[in-house]
């Protein structure tokens, strides 16, 4: 199977400025959400720092003979070990640079990144914070990542808590980001997709306006990914744009028989954004 991909960001309807960041790594099938916070600015400088990061990470160790900065997690697969350091190194980075830069100081950002292997027919999945990661599957889609949240580490604690009591909690509280603190817990998994499976990566500007349903038909009624990620980001807007919104779609295919090497066969695209 080959991974295309196509990205779009917006600013939204109500914040003056996009502190949202994404990439899509084609030549290493790396695709990444971050959505930065922090007063000055600073978020977008977070969130952009992330995303480069994890993306030179990559890049400088395309090379075997190069030696990583993290111990090398041997129950764990290259893939889910290279994915694992990046996120990482990224988290070392923006944590240096808060403390070192007053302007920046207490700056942070959540993360999503999905790294396919052609080789294992395998997609993995790593996430720090409340973006997140939904595959649509055969006409249902299906939330992957769990958020770090207060509200969902009190049903982890107490998973009894009525809906009144439910209600009372705040519900956009992130209790982990990278930058917080000099090391992170990354939450890691892997998954098997099939020809025709979609990977939906996004920050909660869009996860916070447009229901799970919604979700599924704007995908699913697309002509193509670069069309359903402007549907999604125009029905974030369309139901108030709250927040800045980002979306990374990917989807699963078999190659084309005989198809070349151009920019048509399999290349990931990134979606300017209106």
């Amino acid at each position: 199977m080959r991974a295309l991909a196509a990205g779009l960001s917006d600013v939204g309807l109500q914040r003056d400025h996009n502190e949202d960041s994404f990439v899509v790594l084609k030549e290493y099938d790396l695709f990444v959400v971050a959505d930065g916070m922090g007063g000055h600015r600073a978020g977008d400088v977070a969130s952009r720092l992330a995303t480069e990061t994890i993306s030179e990470f990559f890049r400088s160790t395309a090379n075997e003979d190069v030696t990583w900065p993290f111990h090398f997690d041997t129950s764990l697969s290259e893939e889910e070990n290279r994915l694992l350091t990046g996120i990482r190194v990224a988290n070392r980075q923006i944590f240096e640079r808060s403390t070192r830069s007053r302007e920046h100081h207490g700056m942070g950002t959540t993360v999503v990144g999905a790294m396919f292997s052609p080789q294992k027919g395998r997609m993995y999945i790593g996430h720090v914070g409340d973006s997140r990661c939904y595959r649509v599957r055969a006409g249902q889609i299906q939330q992957l990542t769990r958020d770090h949240s207060l509200i969902n580490d009190y049903l982890l604690a107490m998973p009894d808590l009525t809906d009144e009591q439910k209600s009372e909690l705040p519900k956009n509280v992130i209790t982990r980001a990278l930058g917080m603190q000099d090391s992170v817990v990354v939450d890691l998994q892997h998954d098997d997709p099939r020809p025709g499976d979609v990977y939906v990566l996004c920050s909660d500007g869009l996860s916070g306006m447009v229901s799970d349903e919604d979700m599924l038909r704007i995908v699913t009624g697309a002509a193509d990914i670069r069309e359903a990620c402007r549907g999604l980001i125009q029905r974030a807007n369309e139901h108030g744009g709250e927040d800045n919104i980002t979306a990374v779609l990917i989807k699963l295919e078999e190659p084309e028989p005989h198809s070349g090497n151009g920019a048509t066969n399999g290349t990931s695209g990134a979606v300017p954004a209106d």
